[in-house]
């Protein structure tokens, strides 16, 4: 079942998010018109359980830009 498969790859990948990217890109890059989506999913859900496809790269978060202060002054 497919519930299986999300749960085991989610031992590998613990971030549920992370996990649903990584899952619909593998899906989009993988995916076989001839065939059916749901056995394109099940088989990246499988390869993600065994491993593969976790070269995961998160690019470094750059530090927001201070907000200024907001001066509100009434209209005359």
């Amino acid at each position: 079942m497919r519930s299986e498969l999300v749960y085991s790859a989610a031992e590998k990948v613990e971030n549920r998010f992370l996990l649903a990217t990584l899952t619909i890109r593998a899906v989009k890059r993988l995916h076989i018109t001839s065939t059916r989506t749901e056995d394109t999913a099940n088989r990246v859900l499988n390869d993600l359980a065994l491993g593969n496809f976790l070269e995961i790269k998160t690019p470094e978060l750059k530090p927001m830009p201070p907000i200024d202060i907001l001066s509100i002054t009434p209209a005359a």
